[in-house]
């Protein structure tokens, strides 16, 4: 084999995969569900401040959150990220005028990893959030989470649409990968991310991953929804993308 044809084959295996899961709380409880994906990052929405449970009874939990960044309001719930022990996070300090919850990240000097949660009135508070950072945004930038959110509500919403959203990350370069991967229109997603009251007659789509059209390699939604409603009323869903580790 020659060096030219090694370095693609090496190249091909350079995958970060980023799992996002709105855990519904408890997160410490919960955490060993999703460990068998092996992600290298894991966004979880309503995560609890993972120290206050840094004691005897969750000593597995706290090896697992050994590298992490939280924000929240309360100690209760807020958004929390995770990642294994050889990747370097460092928050952003990015203005965000009490907008929740937004979680700028460096990760490993190289990507800029925004985490969502948005909150009431969900497109609203990611909107001007986005407006407010947009300059901080390039090719290097991912952004995933639970944004509540989708087109099919741009109504309800005057211009602080997700179409409106969505368009401006395009001009960013930035695309929904779950839309790209499945070759789906917004508005007619056709796996659900999200179950109203846990009820499977009350599907919808809310929960994204947006970034360069180069960067991705492969997008999931964990849609075992028999298993994972016993846990919470939100799927995991899971980017891979291409990595550089030059």
């Amino acid at each position: 084999i020659n060096l030219i044809s090694y370095n693609n084959i090496i190249k091909e295996f350079l995958i970060m995969k980023i799992l996002s899961w709105n855990c519904n709380g408890k997160f410490r409880e919960k955490y060993k569900e999703i460990l068998k994906y092996n992600a290298d990052i894991y966004v979880i929405q309503e995560c609890e401040k993972p120290d206050k449970y840094f004691n005897k009874k969750y000593e597995d939990f706290k090896n697992f959150a050994n590298n992490y960044l939280w924000i929240g309001n309360n100690d209760n719930k807020g958004l929390a990220v995770f990642a294994k022990d050889n990747i370097n996070l460092k928050e952003l300090k990015w203005k965000n005028y009490s907008l929740r919850y937004f979680l700028p990240i460096l990760v490993n000097n190289k990507y800029t990893l925004l985490a969502v949660w948005a909150g009431k009135p969900y497109i609203e508070e990611y909107y001007v959030y986005q407006q407010i950072n947009i300059d901080n945004y390039d090719d290097n930038t991912i952004l995933i989470g639970d944004f509540n959110s989708n087109v099919r509500w741009d109504r309800k919403h005057n211009i602080r649409t997700h179409t409106n959203a969505s368009n401006e990350l395009k001009k960013k370069n930035l695309i929904s990968v779950y839309h790209k991967v499945f070759n789906e229109i917004e508005s007619q997603e056709t796996k659900p991310t999200f179950y109203l009251h846990r009820n499977i007659n009350k599907p919808y789509h809310i929960d994204y991953a947006f970034c360069h059209k180069d960067l991705i390699k492969n997008f999931k939604v964990l849609d075992d929804y028999t298993h994972w409603l016993k846990y919470s009323d939100h799927l995991p869903i899971i980017l891979e993308i291409k990595y550089n580790y030059t």
